[in-house]
């Protein structure tokens, strides 16, 4: 696919990257010569300089032939023109846009599609959206939603106290007779083990597991020994994803929020009246031991800035904070430190990327969100045809072939939630969630998932 990318901050380089790996045609435009000197020694693509809102700037970097177009520059407005000019000069099937402000998002009928923008991404918020299903259970790593939430995947390790630890999964249906859920995949020092019901799980087992929502504490419990609930958070910096996730756990949560500029500080208290905003480094032990760090469920740090995110929660860790949480844009940190000191670490560029991967996929695909640090990918799809246009409908698991790695984990069938067992047979219009390790495999499941010519 040709695609066009506009902006190569973090999100823009990072995006390319996983586009160009997956063996598509990338174009990124930015104003920064030196950047796209370095993304080019990097990476297979080609570069242009100039701003992305002008036409002839667009027309050089190939619109014309373009199938996608991704606006991802810090900048709203330039996304919005460059999206309008995309719909009506260039007739661009597909215009994703990055835009912060909530006013061209919102409403029945909101800003962003009369100047052609079909989808709208904002990092910020997909990230505020991740720890927050995070936060909501003590015990996760990671948290999927699917089926509009009504069905969730998550990732969590397996502990001394989980009552399934030691025991084959059969075990599993015996301690939840009422629950039906399903064990995607187990990851056992970084390698895949494909659990059937003889698996016997281990202590610090990588879990996957997918569940109605209203199961996902039962099953949690399966893994780990209890834990009480998320009463008290802080966090360390109050830019855009801070202040977000402030607004969003005010009310509910007991919430302390540092931030080292003093302006910034002050804006910050004035609007968030119910969190305690503190002007300082997050790096400051006297500081963090001032405010009972130690007394922390959760210590969020959510700078801008790597370094101080690693260091605060390596010290907050240290003073005692029950868990820790890092937001950290540089994936080779993500695969060094997750797991170790840090319980859990953040990729905006990961977040992000499902939001983009969904319109990539060839077939009806509501959502495909990657796993494991992009290892792997879950993918939402929406089935058609019968059997005789369809190598899916009207087949029961059992007798479908999937690449080895790769699983039907769930169905959702109207709002019926259904876990993939061996009998189970696919309908038409079913929501099918494929677990897939080894993404370069997502290709042989989007053409199983097509329908043949004869179904038009």
């Amino acid at each position: 696919m040709k695609i066009l990318i506009l902006g190569g901050g973090q999100v823009g380089a990072s995006v390319a990257e996983n586009l160009v790996g997956e063996g598509n045609d990338v174009t990124l435009v930015d104003q920064d010569s030196n950047l796209l000197k370095l993304l080019q020694d990097r990476l297979d693509i080609r570069t242009v300089h100039g701003n992305a809102a002008q036409p002839a700037v667009l027309r050089d970097a190939g619109i014309e032939e373009a199938e996608m177009l991704l606006a991802l520059t810090r900048n709203d407005e330039t996304n919005l023109v460059a999206c309008a000019l995309a719909e009506q000069r260039y007739n661009v099937p597909t215009r994703i846009a990055r835009l912060r402000a909530t006013d061209y998002v919102d409403g029945e009928q909101p800003v962003m599609t009369q100047f052609g923008v079909e989808h709208a991404i904002c990092p910020e918020q997909i990230v505020t959206d991740n720890l927050l299903r995070v936060l909501a259970y003590p015990r996760a790593l990671q948290v999927l939603d699917f089926a509009g939430s009504l069905v969730q995947m998550v990732v969590t390790r397996a502990e001394a106290g989980g009552k399934l630890l030691g025991k084959p999964l059969r075990q599993l249906r015996a301690d939840m007779p009422e629950t039906d859920c399903r064990i995607c995949a187990i990851y056992r020092k970084d390698k895949l083990v494909y659990p059937d019901g003889d698996t016997v799980l281990e202590a610090d087992d990588e879990v996957f597991f997918i569940a109605a929502r209203a199961d996902v504490p039962a099953m949690l419990s399966e893994l780990r020994a209890s834990e009480k609930p998320v009463r008290r958070v802080m966090i360390a910096g109050g830019g855009n994803i801070g202040y977000r996730l402030a607004r969003m756990l005010s009310g509910h949560y007991e919430v302390k929020l540092i931030e080292h500029g003093a302006q910034r500080a002050r804006w910050l208290a004035e609007n968030l009246p119910q969190v305690l905003v503190l002007h300082g480094e997050a790096t400051d032990e006297g500081l963090l031991e001032g405010e009972n760090v130690d007394e922390m469920d959760v210590f969020c740090a959510l700078t801008n800035d790597d370094e101080d995110n690693l260091m605060s929660t390596l010290l907050a860790k240290r003073m005692g904070a029950r868990r820790v949480i890092a937001l950290v844009n540089r994936a080779s940190y993500v695969d060094l430190l997750e797991g170790n000191r840090i319980d859990i670490v953040i990729s905006p560029y990961l977040s992000t990327i499902g939001s983009i991967l969904a319109h990539l996929r060839r077939g009806d695909v509501v959502a495909a969100q990657p796993v494991r640090r992009g290892a792997a990918e879950v993918m939402e799809v929406v089935i058609h045809g019968d059997e005789n246009t369809s190598s899916l409908v009207g087949r029961t698991l059992e007798r479908i072939a999937l690449p080895r790695g790769c699983s039907i984990v769930a169905v959702l069938r109207g709002t019926q939630v259904l876990m993939a067992h061996h009998d189970l047979q696919l309908q038409t219009d079913d929501h099918v969630i494929f677990f897939v390790h080894g993404r370069h495999k997502v290709r042989q499941i989007e053409k199983l998932t097509q329908v043949k010519l004869g179904f038009f």
